[in-house]
């Protein structure tokens, strides 16, 4: 992993937040708001909360994040399948982009919710009745395993690192990345869901994306030209 790749993974998950992730987590956002905290909480307990189920959220993409590390470790056997790799993951990436543009359906082709199985709804209810900071935590957790396009865009990333530290990392980045957006929205609903901003943020982010995802496929032609290279100097 290189800085520019760290510097990367935030910028477009920063910027991609704004867009997808308001779209896709906003309407839970809202709901917890609006059932948990309470109208008599200050702003300090209320940013606890909205904090706590954030970083929940990050708690489960940075375990995924690790678990996909690790597949991505055990699955390469040569440069050619690192190159394949980073060629798959290229290409996810410009789809992503394409579909947050709204040029094509691929993030509602791959998203299936998992909302609608009883063990989430039993879990979700249970949450919601729940007003402790701790209940906020796990309301994150679990619905950070809700799956969704750009998960699985930065999944592919993770992945492509070919390290469960480094997939974790990358995982943690895009989960702290998407804090100030999702965090914001409970506090300033109307400013970041509708108007300009959020149509701003996806085209940005969706730039960010197809860029990256460029830059990850021309990483793929250097394992196809040298399969002998190390994935620590393929940016050489």
């Amino acid at each position: 992993m290189e800085a520019v790749n760290i510097l990367s993974i935030a910028t477009i998950a920063f910027l991609g937040s704004f867009g997808h992730c308001i779209g896709m987590c906003g309407g839970i956002v809202l709901a917890y708001t609006g059932a948990k905290v309470k109208p008599e909480w200050g702003g300090a307990h209320q940013s606890m909360a909205h904090l706590a189920y954030s970083l929940g959220r990050v708690t489960t993409y940075t375990l995924l994040g690790a678990l996909f590390g690790y597949l991505g470790s055990v699955a390469t056997f040569s440069g050619y399948t690192v190159g394949a790799l980073f060629l798959f993951a290229g290409i996810v990436m410009i789809l992503t982009a394409l579909s947050m543009m709204g040029k094509i359906r691929f993030l509602t082709l791959i998203e299936h919710s998992i909302v609608k199985s009883s063990w989430y709804q039993k879990s979700f209810k249970a949450l919601m009745s729940d007003s402790s900071i701790f209940s906020f935590y796990l309301l994150g957790m679990i619905n950070g395993l809700i799956p969704c396009g750009f998960v699985y865009f930065f999944a592919v990333t993770a992945a492509s690192t070919l390290s469960p530290l480094w997939g974790a990392v990358v995982m943690l980045i895009f989960g702290l990345s998407t804090i100030p957006a999702l965090f914001g929205l409970g506090f300033f609903t109307g400013l970041i869901q509708k108007g300009r901003l959020r149509k701003t943020m996806v085209t940005l982010a969706s730039i960010a994306v197809i860029v990256y995802g460029l830059f990850m496929i021309y990483d793929s032609i250097k394992f196809f030209k040298e399969p002998q290279k190390s994935l620590l100097h393929c940016c050489d």
